[in-house]
């Protein structure tokens, strides 16, 4: 369904909740955050225990500590524990990874958790949430803004958990590991707080979080069939990676993600990508390992793959191992049909998509589930580049999953969603 939604009407909402939750937080006496020791030097972040990772089942909490939120250097006043947990990489080896709980202050409704998964496109640990949200890093990543959006969820009585989804090794990108963290976040979320896997539980993110967020969605069937998900919401979805790179290439604004991209699957996937490069992409690469994406994103303006990679690969879809990685990035394509109802939300300022997402391949990820018979909402933010779309999708995100905590009908917009473009994986060329 496209919804062709006012600016300022979703403005207003978001605004009025956002209101209340300011007013909470400067009702109370609020405290200078405390300095947040960065996760690559807390050991709260490895596993040490005597029984391997592997005979551990995932979402099991291996570690546990209260902990405080920050918003711009004050102490929020709900509380607050993470948890490490066991979850699974991107090539289905064992891994442990950290998620925050936030519980509301009052709920009149029991139990319901709320999986948010944040934008922090991330290749260094000071852009986890984990760390951001308790006034780390504060100038170099999303975690503010977000912060925002997050509190409104726990205004309205839900628990919310915040899972560092790209692991310890910072894998952006890697879809499936990005699912399973998200999913094991839940169970590990169900198992601190001594509630049944019957809980249910709403999934939403934005832009490198919806990664997280669809591909919970796709893979829970066969990998966490026991959890309870109501609902899920992705905004600003790159359903089709090899779709996304030729619409930056050359970009001013989002150029500088190819780098990072192309670091982030290198390590998801174990395939050394410094053969591929020229000497300025080893240069480029180099410079952007350890950063989060407000520090690379516009940083190389008109950058090119081109640029990054040696003459004889400048057509990067002709580079076996790159092709097979994207080829198994398409959403949608593992098989797995979610089983509750989903919202997905972009933005199009310029008859494409939003500067970095691309509107058909999102409608074509919606039209695929309708095929499949579950009840999609689709919605445009016309006008709006991707940084603007998220301010509408986050309020019809809340709206969406609180109606379906409530148990009402699920919208349903299928039969004015069309096709879209083809995701279609990419010919794999000769090795």
């Amino acid at each position: 369904m496209h919804v062709r939604l006012s600016r300022s009407r979703l403005f207003a909402v978001v605004a009025a909740a956002l209101c209340a939750v300011s007013t909470l937080v400067g009702g109370v006496p609020a405290a200078q955050a405390a300095t947040v020791v960065p996760p690559s030097q807390d050991p709260f972040y490895t596993y040490h225990g005597s029984i391997p990772l592997s005979q551990i089942a995932p979402g099991t909490v291996l570690k546990k500590r209260s902990v405080s939120i920050s918003v711009d250097g004050l102490t929020v006043p709900v509380s607050t524990e993470q948890v490490l947990y066991r979850t699974t990489g991107e090539l289905g080896q064992p891994t442990a990874t950290v998620t925050t709980i936030i519980k509301p202050l009052l709920s009149l409704t029991g139990t319901k958790i709320v999986a948010y998964q944040t934008a922090y496109d991330a290749l260094g640990s000071e852009c986890d949430p984990s760390y951001t949200l308790r006034g780390g890093n504060p100038g170099d990543s999303t975690a503010q803004d977000e912060e925002l959006a997050i509190a409104a969820y726990v205004l309205a009585g839900f628990t919310v958990t915040v899972p560092d989804y790209e692991g310890t090794r910072l894998d952006w990108g890697a879809g499936q590991e990005s699912g399973y963290g998200t999913l094991d976040a839940i169970r590990a979320t169900e198992r601190y707080l001594g509630v049944s896997a019957s809980t249910e539980a709403g999934m939403v993110g934005y832009s490198g979080g919806s990664i997280a967020t669809e591909w919970a969605s796709e893979l829970a069937p066969s990998y966490a069939p026991e959890l309870h998900i109501i609902g899920a919401a992705a905004g600003g979805v790159p359903v089709d990676f090899a779709h996304n790179l030729t619409y930056i290439n050359g970009d001013d604004d989002w150029s500088g993600v190819i780098p990072a991209v192309l670091v982030s699957l290198g390590r998801a996937f174990g395939v050394n990508i410094t053969p591929y490069l020229s000497s300025y992409g080893e240069k480029i690469t180099s410079q952007v390992k350890g950063e989060c994406i407000a520090s690379f994103a516009s940083a190389y303006p008109g950058l090119t793959v081109q640029q990054l990679l040696r003459p004889r690969y400048s057509n990067p879809f002709s580079v076996p191992v790159l092709v097979r990685i994207l080829n198994h990035l398409i959403m949608g394509s593992s098989g797995g049909t979610p089983r509750e109802p989903l919202l997905f939300g972009v933005g199009d300022s310029d008859g494409t998509g939003d500067g970095i997402m691309i509107d058909g391949d999102v409608e074509a990820l919606a039209h695929k589930y309708c095929q499949r018979g579950l009840p999609v909402t689709f919605s445009v933010y016309s006008g709006l580049p991707h940084a603007d779309a998220a301010v509408p999708f986050e309020a019809e995100a809340l709206a969406f999953l609180e109606s379906q905590f409530n148990g009402l009908p699920a919208p349903d917009g299928c039969a004015s969603i069309g096709p879209g473009n083809s995701l279609a994986p990419l010919p794999q060329p000769g090795s």
